[in-house]
């Protein structure tokens, strides 16, 4: 069952739901809350290296580089550029909810994607989301801190679950505070 605006009140006043700084009232929808863009930003390092070898060693952390941008500065997008960011807020989830992350109409009707796969948060999950940025367009777009970048809709599961995300052994992004890399290398160089 997906929460209504007012669930979502209710289940951030008895903590089920966590999201730090508060939601200012524009930012619920009827269904959902909106995050916004945060300053730091990871880009592809692609004139340095030719290709991503997740079984090469080279872990993907020194193949990107670290972009923080100031408030009021614009981060620009290019055509085709992909990116991580991160969101402004984070958020922490009860044992029985999950999230799903989307981008916003607005943003896809200029060319952006705001995550190609990673939509879904589970149970337990804590920290602040990566954004995977996409330009699909023909032009270069300008990105500001504080803008409303996605949305999350949240679902009550029909139990607790028995090993949430942030106590699963070997999770890899509980916690997060700033755009992380892929982690996958150490599923396929065991």
């Amino acid at each position: 069952m997906v929460l209504s605006d007012r669930d979502i009140k209710r289940y951030l006043a008895a903590g089920k739901i966590k999201i730090d700084p508060e939601l200012a009232p524009e930012q619920y929808g009827s269904c959902s809350v909106d995050f916004r863009l945060g300053n730091e930003f990871n880009v592809f390092e692609h004139s340095k290296y030719p290709f991503i070898d997740l079984k090469g060693g080279l872990g993907l952390d020194h193949i990107m580089r670290p972009v923080p941008v100031e408030d009021g500065e614009p981060f620009v997008l290019q055509p085709r550029e992909f990116v991580l960011a991160v969101t402004k807020e984070s958020l922490e989830l009860d044992d029985d909810v999950l999230a799903r992350l989307e981008g916003r109409s607005s943003l896809g009707r200029i060319g952006i994607i705001v995550h190609g796969t990673a939509g879904l948060f589970e149970p337990g999950w804590t920290g602040r989301a990566t954004l995977e940025l996409s330009n699909l367009s023909r032009m270069a777009v300008a990105l500001y801190p504080g803008m409303r970048i996605c949305s999350f809709t949240f679902e009550q599961l029909s139990s607790p679950s028995e090993v949430p995300y942030r106590k699963k052994p070997g999770n890899k992004y509980a916690g997060q505070t700033q755009p992380l890399a892929s982690r996958l290398a150490s599923e396929l160089n065991k």
